[in-house]
């Protein structure tokens, strides 16, 4: 059967031919070299009945350069449907930590966060406990907290408008707010979102965020129903994610990635990106440099 390796470099470290040609010569029947993007991506195809092996001696050779690889079929490579996480994926931070350095207690509810992320604790109760937390917070800290800060995870726009342009949907799902996914939907390119829905009372939190909460299932619910009303395949579909409660989505999906993942999600996911940034995704994709939009 034919696969394809993928390789990708980033900014602090740019992918060279010698990089290449180590993980090339350790591949069985291997093709030339195909470069996405001089420095930075390459496939390499080949063939074998079973390519985990190829793809553990790649990382054996590469394992003290900080370049990104995974094996995949050759064929089907390019998705129709892309569904992803929002904090620590399409962000660079957890909304709930930094509505909680507003009371001054970012310490206490981030180390809840990171549990749940790793899958130690069940993330809906996690959730009640950390918003209970937030009680009383003013409703325009979520607007502060937006805007000085929240960061894009670069690449981001590129993604969605690369996938876009050649006839993809993209879906932003998350266990985090809807106050920040619609904004930040519409900021990085999105056609959709979903989040759980914090209440107010005279303009502050409550300390409850709306039953039931949407957490694991209900990403998983997401890709297949958005699946379902696009007519996809199966192998249509890429999700992607870093936190445990990420893991049935990116197990439903043609193509899951963990993107800088905790550990949990790294070693289950089809591919994981640890060191690029989300232009990685499309690189996985097949595509080329010359057919990314800047978004």
């Amino acid at each position: 059967m034919k696969y394809v390796l993928t390789l990708i470099g980033n900014t602090a470290t740019p992918l060279s031919q010698a990089h290449v040609d180590a993980a090339r010569g350790l591949l069985p029947a291997p093709a030339l070299a195909d470069w996405l993007a001089e420095g930075v991506a390459c496939d390499i195809a080949f063939e074998t009945p079973n390519p985990r092996p190829a793809e553990l001696a790649a990382r054996a050779a590469l394992k003290d350069v900080k370049i990104d690889l995974a094996v995949q079929p050759v064929g089907s490579r390019r998705k129709k449907l892309l569904v992803a996480d929002m904090d620590s994926t399409i962000i660079q931070q957890e909304c709930i930590d930094e509505l909680a350095a507003e009371l001054g207690i970012k310490p206490q509810i981030a180390a809840i966060t990171e549990r749940a992320m790793k899958g130690e604790i069940e993330f809906e109760p996690a959730l009640r406990e950390r918003v209970a937390l937030l009680k009383g917070l003013d409703v325009a800290a979520l607007d502060r907290v937006y805007r000085s800060r929240i960061v894009e995870t670069p690449g981001g726009r590129a993604l969605t408008a690369t996938m876009r342009a050649h006839g993809a949907a993209c879906a932003l799902v998350s266990g985090g707010f809807s106050f920040f996914t619609g904004r930040v939907a519409a900021a990085v390119g999105f056609d959709v979102n979903q989040a759980n829905e914090l209440l107010f009372e005279n303009g502050k939190l409550t300390g409850a965020v709306q039953e039931p909460i949407l957490g694991r299932q209900a990403k998983i619910e997401a890709l297949v129903k958005l699946r379902g009303e696009m007519n996809l395949g199966h192998h249509e579909t890429m999700a992607v994610g870093d936190g445990a409660n990420d893991l049935g989505m990116i197990g439903e999906a043609g193509l899951g990635v963990a993107f800088h993942a905790k550990p949990v999600v790294a070693e289950a996911a089809d591919a994981r990106i640890d060191h690029g940034d989300l232009t990685a995704l499309l690189y996985l994709q097949g595509y080329r440099k010359d057919e990314i939009r800047l978004g």
